[in-house]
């Protein structure tokens, strides 16, 4: 039996996986393992979990969960959105398009980790890229279908949900709470993204489908 484990950025990400990524991996050899990753590990006290800090503290819970050899896979979903400077790559990106980006901090994690178990990803730009390509279960979860057509609007002007940008104002969850303030990404998130699945997500968001290949990829190696 083979083991995948997934490092969750929060609560978002933890749901996500719990409920459409593990029930979409998991197989008769397969078994899905999740976590979220923590924040601070106070003596004698409550971890805090959810949201990055620095490389230094992702890099020891990633060390820590390697430690355990039953997992054959460790991969995360991390938002590329907000990621620290201190990250590998991300202070020496070279230019090109998102998609080279992206991948060029991925293998600068990878190198920097040095396991080969290790196969990072960072979802392009945040997770709420994949909420507005759902812009139809959105419409459906809200009632509100101006909102539809204006998730779908951000994603064609953009050419793609995974190219909807990084900015401050401009990222995909600060264009969802503009355009509904009361939304909610720990539930209305998940509810979206479960709605139209993740064999929608991968044909529409190529590196979300590399991803799952490359994770596919990794598993097989070691089986």
């Amino acid at each position: 039996m083979r083991r995948l484990h997934i490092l969750c950025e929060g609560q978002t990400e933890e749901t996500v996986t719990r409920e459409i990524i593990e029930p979409y991996l998991q197989s008769t050899d397969v078994y899905v393992t999740r976590s979220i990753f923590t924040t601070k590990r106070p003596a004698g006290g409550a971890s805090r979990k959810g949201g990055l800090s620095t490389w230094g503290k992702l890099e020891a819970e990633i060390r820590l969960l390697l430690r355990d050899s039953s997992i054959t896979v460790l991969t995360t979903l991390l938002d590329y959105y907000g990621l620290r400077a201190d990250v590998p790559g991300m202070a020496t990106r070279p230019p090109g398009s998102p998609y080279d980006r992206v991948a060029y901090v991925e293998r600068a994690m990878t190198e920097a980790v040095g396991d080969h178990r290790f196969v990072p990803h960072l979802v392009l730009h945040e997770i709420e890229a994949w909420v507005l390509l759902g812009h139809e279960a959105l419409g459906e979860l809200t009632g509100d279908a101006a909102l539809a057509h204006a998730a779908k609007a951000i994603v064609a002007d953009a050419q793609g949900a995974e190219l909807v940008n990084d900015g401050a104002a401009t990222a995909p969850s600060k264009r969802l709470l503009r355009l509904y303030p009361r939304y909610r990404k720990t539930s209305d998130g998940p509810l979206v993204i479960a709605e139209i699945g993740i064999d929608a997500i991968r044909n529409a968001c190529p590196h979300a489908d590399a991803w799952f290949e490359a994770v596919n990829a990794a598993l097989a190696k070691q089986g």
